[in-house]
């Protein structure tokens, strides 16, 4: 007899055995079991939905259009009363609706760098009059330019400053308006705002004049470098100029310009530190060193940008290498071990030499999504929108030990905006489209004026400066429109154009593509609930794409607590301290203080995320326990019928 034939017969006998009754008690009681484990799964279901963080829902397009058009709206607010009341000055005086141009104080540098005579913010704004689809305004304003603008003029300026906002600005029109790819080509113009970008780039060309080719980092418009001129100058200033300057030879066809910045690059990175770090400020005499901090923010920001968009741009390898090299040392010593923080060290050991961040090193997430390292660029990112939540804005320091202020301002800079667009175009996660309504609600409730958006003097009460900077035309409000404005040309377009460190569009055609020549405290809230900020989207409606232990790490170094529904004292956000927000605290006692408060914020926020990886450990082992008894009951009820067919037999 084989196994088969057994098998039979004894489950035969195991059936006559059993009465009748019994089987229909035995059938009763599988039911039940079945309708146990039902209502475990819907249990656990439910739990599910109240542990686990809630999915990103997707932004409606009508939304999107609509902040879009936000953007736009807040964009002409500004630019319509800069032409209106301070054309052809600089920039305009938000608050006042005056214009301003320099002063008569050599030491303004503030100002002075900055502000030339040259109509800076029209300038500064060509490329985004094209970019939000206005034709007539973008030809209006290079007629303007054209017409008015000279640079024969007695000025002392800033090398760095001009050339990304000035010398950028005009390439950037000038591309746009001869090429019919992006469509902004005007029949009649013929090449004038290029004749004024070599103008200008020939005015600026002296300040390389030195034995170790990095340039004076200020030079007269008319003079060229004066006898008092300062012999130093840092990392980002010596060494971000390879954009602009090669585009210029690249179009007019001589290359000294691009000459000349590759080789203060090449001069800034020769001088890096055995363990691969480039420092704040070098002579530009001597092979040394002044300031040997070394890091991602102010003074060095843009030199670690410029290496990778001109690899993007000129497709030479020689930028690709050196990038790769020195974001490996950033990632090795800079980075700390948890990846949030990108600290400030000295460039010879690596030792830690302050305790703040930055708001200029906000870019650098954007910059990782270029390099194609999205996980570090989401975790960076967030910690800088942490802080962001916290304030409703961006202060330019923040000390990530105190979990406080260290410099209160906030010019309206672009850099946050702008990672936060990148990630987007990279991910497509709507996480980043709610973050940048809400940057759009904070700027209409923090800055804006009437004639403009001022300067936060600073984010804790909302005080304002009388300067809106040309950037946050060109910059910060062009990013939050691209944001939104997914049909735009720019967002479809499949070539090596890059953003500027000033956010001008520069593409470069296939002929120009030739190798590079080897020449080459206690609780405040935030200023913006102080305005009767209407409350952001709420945050169970969207979440970043990261882990509820990663979220709560970077809002506990930010100092960011979510609020709570009925939160009294800050409603739209919620922070961990109260007191008012004019004052701060001044003895070592409250800063412990606010420490221990912080910690306990901490431990409070671990303990969530402990529940929910708990509670999402008992919803998987529910689900194991389920899929173990349905097989049992499907190989039991195979059984059955097997043995029912045997009897039958």
């Amino acid at each position: 007899m084989d196994k088969s034939a057994a098998w039979s017969q004894r489950q035969r006998r195991f059936t006559k055995r059993q009465p009748p009754a019994q089987r229909q008690q035995t059938a009763a009681a599988s039911r039940r079991l079945s309708l146990c484990w039902s209502v475990l799964l819907v249990a656990a279901a439910a739990l599910a939905v109240l542990l686990l963080p809630a999915p990103a829902h997707a932004m409606t397009a009508t939304h999107r259009r609509s902040l879009r058009d936000k953007a736009k709206e807040m964009f002409y607010h500004g630019f319509s009363n800069y032409m209106t009341h301070a054309y052809p000055e600089d920039e305009l005086n938000p608050i006042t609706c005056k214009g301003r141009s320099r002063d008569t104080n050599p030491n303004n540098w503030g100002i002075n760098d900055v502000l030339g005579n040259f109509s800076l913010t029209l300038i500064d704004s060509l490329d985004a009059l094209a970019i939000m689809g206005d034709k007539p305004g973008f030809e209006r304003g290079v007629r303007l330019v054209i017409k008015h603008v000279n640079f024969d003029l007695d000025n002392r300026v800033q090398v760095f400053e001009v050339t990304i906002r000035v010398l950028g600005g005009l390439l950037s029109a000038h591309m746009l308006a001869t090429d019919d790819k992006i469509g902004f080509k005007l029949d009649w113009y013929r090449g004038q705002l290029l004749d004024l970008a070599r103008d200008l780039g020939d005015r600026l060309m002296p300040a390389f004049d030195t034995p170790t080719g990095l340039p004076y980092p200020r030079i007269n418009l008319k003079r060229g470098v004066l006898s008092y001129e300062v012999k130093e100058a840092c990392a980002a200033g010596a060494g971000t100029l390879i954009l602009e300057f090669g585009v210029l030879s690249r179009l007019t066809g001589n290359p000294k310009y691009e000459k000349a910045a590759h080789r203060a690059l090449l001069g800034v990175w020769a001088r890096r530190s055995e363990i691969g770090l480039v420092g704040n400020t070098l002579s530009i005499f001597h092979e040394r060193w002044i300031d040997q901090q070394a890091g991602i923010g102010a003074g060095i920001d843009s030199f670690y940008e410029y290496l990778l968009k001109a690899y993007i741009l000129f497709g030479d390898e020689v930028y690709l290498s050196m990038f790769e090299e020195a974001y490996g040392s950033v990632m090795k010593l800079i980075r700390d071990e948890n990846g949030y923080i990108y600290k400030n060290v000295n460039m010879m050991d690596g030792r830690l030499i302050t305790t703040w961040i930055d708001s200029l090193a906000a870019f650098f997430p954007g910059m990782q999504v270029l390099a194609g390292d999205l996980p570090n660029a989401i975790k960076h990112h967030y910690l800088y929108f942490s802080i962001w939540q916290r304030y409703g804005a961006l202060p330019e320091r923040f000390d990530f030990q105190q979990r406080d202020v260290n410099i209160a301002g906030y010019p309206l800079r672009p850099e946050l905006i702008e990672s936060t667009y990148m990630l987007y175009q990279a991910t497509k996660d709507p996480f980043y489209l709610y973050a940048g309504e809400q940057f759009l609600e904070d700027f209409e409730a923090m800055a804006r004026v009437k004639c403009g958006f001022a300067t936060l003097s600073d984010v804790r009460t909302g005080k304002h400066d009388e300067r809106m900077e040309s950037f946050f035309l060109s910059e910060t409000l062009k990013y939050l429109y691209l944001l939104f404005d997914e049909d735009n040309p720019i967002n479809k377009l499949d070539s090596n154009f890059v953003f500027t460190t000033e956010g001008h569009f520069l593409p470069l055609p296939r002929k120009y593509l030739v190798k590079t020549p080897e020449y080459m405290p206690d609780r405040v809230c935030p200023a913006s609930t102080l305005r009767h900020l209407r409350p952001p989207t709420p945050a169970t409606h969207y979440t970043p794409p990261l882990s509820p232990h990663e979220i709560a790490t970077s809002n506990a170094i930010a100092g960011y607590s979510p609020p709570a529904a009925g939160d009294p004292v800050c409603p739209p956000r919620g922070l961990y301290r109260s007191i008012p927000a004019a004052s701060a605290p001044s003895s070592s006692n409250s800063q412990a203080a606010a420490l221990a408060t912080a910690n306990l914020q901490v431990e409070v926020m671990y303990e969530k995320s402990l529940a929910r990886f708990v509670g999402s450990l008992v919803i998987n082992l529910i689900a194991c326990l389920l899929t173990v008894h349905y097989v049992a009951t499907a190989v039991k009820a195979f059984q059955t019928k097997r043995s029912e067919m045997a009897v039958h037999e």
